[in-house]
């Protein structure tokens, strides 16, 4: 308001900064943030895609075959901070926590990543404390299915994994096909991944089946320890029964691993007729 009146009194107009802040409201301003809803231009072939997944869902439960979603939940400061939310406490105590949000170098960060099994309605969380790669993605994936899923469908000879199409699992990492391909020759299971397009990931049950309680259950409570992450995530759970086995992974995982042309050339990767891109499987290789 005071620039608008001073560039307004060079031009010989003798107003206040308060009576520019009038005059703007009566003509119907008001100050705004920005409002996050646009979407940005669909590809053409998202409906289909939905509906290729839905498919290869649903055929998989049938031959009672395991289906998981997969993804990164957003990093956390460990440490006496701020977290969202209100939780009920006696009357004029309020949790005390850190007024600026900066990382404790000893304490760090907490990169969950999860695992939902979309039939069975349980979870797994790694709590990585490095950086979050697809080689950390993928061990996720295989602690998952060593601690729950083997259990779950001993007569698995396949996995279908839904993902979206970024980060650590994104559909265009080599790192993760490789890792991908790996974890196939170790299980023996054919591995299938359908991500969602670009732009879609809110559709991933993931977050709305289980990342959405997680971040309930903690909400108004510091996480001030990784061993207070892992209790709050494992004590998660939810009316229709969702159950959730939460442990962490102190390995490294170096960022920059580079993928050569030769070692893609030997994963024994099919991609689907319809958007390869997207929709591929990985088959056991008898020697790797």
């Amino acid at each position: 308001m005071r620039r608008l009146s001073r560039e307004l009194q060079r031009l010989g107009h003798n107003v206040s900064h308060t009576l520019v802040a009038s005059l703007l409201h009566e003509q119907g301003y008001s100050l705004q943030g920005n409002k996050k809803s646009r979407e940005g231009t669909s590809h053409p072939d998202w409906d289909d895609q939905f509906r290729h997944i839905s498919r290869r869902v649903r055929g998989m439960q049938r031959r009672k075959q395991p289906v998981i979603s997969v993804d990164t939940k957003k990093k956390e400061l460990v440490g006496d901070f701020k977290n969202q939310g209100k939780e009920w406490r006696p009357r004029g105590d309020p949790e005390i926590v850190r007024v600026h949000d900066f990382k404790i170098p000893e304490l760090g960060k907490a990169n969950p990543y999860g695992v939902y099994d979309l039939t069975h309605n349980a979870g797994w969380v790694s709590i990585g404390i490095d950086h979050d790669t697809a080689k950390f993605a993928v061990n996720s994936i295989r602690r998952w299915w060593t601690k729950m899923g083997r259990a779950a469908y001993p007569e698995a000879n396949q996995l279908l994994i839904t993902a979206d199409s970024g980060g650590s699992n994104g559909s265009r990492n080599r790192l993760w096909k490789l890792e991908l391909q790996t974890l196939a020759d170790d299980t023996g299971l054919t591995i299938t991944v359908c991500h969602f397009p670009p732009g879609t990931s809110k559709w991933n049950k993931i977050e709305h089946r289980m990342f959405s309680h997680i971040s309930k259950n903690w909400r108004g409570k510091p996480l001030t320890s990784l061993a207070v992450i892992v209790n709050l995530i494992a004590r998660t759970t939810t009316d229709t029964g969702l159950r959730i086995r939460c442990e962490l992974d102190r390995r490294k995982y170096p960022k920059g691993k580079k993928v050569t042309d030769a070692e893609m050339a030997v994963l024994n990767m099919r991609q689907d007729k319809f958007h390869g891109d997207w929709n591929y499987k990985f088959l056991p290789r008898a020697q790797h």
